[in-house]
């Protein structure tokens, strides 16, 4: 009875490792978050192990279907959309009640693509420490955090869509205008770009270029 925590590509196919393709193979079911974006990259590698859906909003029916397939001694694999599941979604919910109501279940991580480091690694900032956010809060305790970041001396780390990248760095220019961004989009795809600059100088970017507000954005502030 495994369940497999199995990192998927962040953007390009290609960066899935040979071990999450053996296994992807093997498991008897794949808990996805969306198994239309799940079965893409399974078409692409010739995969057929069927799915099925686990994401944010799923009942704690859908726990309870899982434990007792472990239970059954099936094995499980888990995946999210794009990179490591259980880093800012719903994973981490399953993990838990699984190691607290099936402790003998085994839980594996099979590592790969992460947005969270591939930015940190290309970003330049200097030490290897760095507090990272997840997702902001849309509204309760936000400024807050805009604060916490504008004092702090460790670079932070966050995540934000496209919806919300502006007000972010609207907050940012006001609580913080002399630290420094790196902004990493479209990671691993085509058009993968860093945008560097202080809050100013990056929101001056985008509001020059509309374009580049799409997809998700892992932003650094040091």
């Amino acid at each position: 009875m495994n369940l497999y925590i199995i990192a998927t590509p962040i953007g390009n196919l290609e960066d899935i490792t040979l071990r999450a393709l053996r296994i992807l193979k093997e498991v008897d079911i794949i808990f996805c978050e969306d198994t239309r974006t799940t079965k893409n990259l399974l078409k692409h590698y010739g995969i057929t192990t069927p799915t099925d859906s686990f994401y944010a909003q799923s009942k704690l029916s859908k726990i309870d279907k899982i434990i007792n397939l472990l239970r059954e001694g099936k094995n499980l694999a888990l995946v999210s959309d794009a990179g490591t599941p259980a880093i800012s979604d719903p994973g981490s919910i399953l993990v838990s009640k699984i190691r607290q109501d099936l402790p003998e279940a085994k839980i594996i991580p099979i590592p790969g693509a992460s947005s969270l480091t591939a930015t940190f690694s290309a970003s330049g900032v200097l030490g290897g420490e760095f507090t990272f956010l997840g997702f902001l809060p849309h509204k309760k305790g936000r400024e807050t955090l805009f604060k916490e970041i504008a004092e702090s001396k460790r670079p932070y780390i966050f995540f934000e869509s496209p919806h919300r990248i502006e007000k972010a760095l609207e907050s940012l220019k006001k609580f913080a205008p002399d630290k420094k961004l790196v902004i990493g989009r479209e990671l691993t795809k085509i058009y993968e770009e860093f945008l560097l600059g202080t809050p100013e100088e990056v929101q001056k970017i985008f509001k020059d270029n509309s374009e580049k507000i799409r997809g998700e954005f892992v932003v650094i502030v040091y």
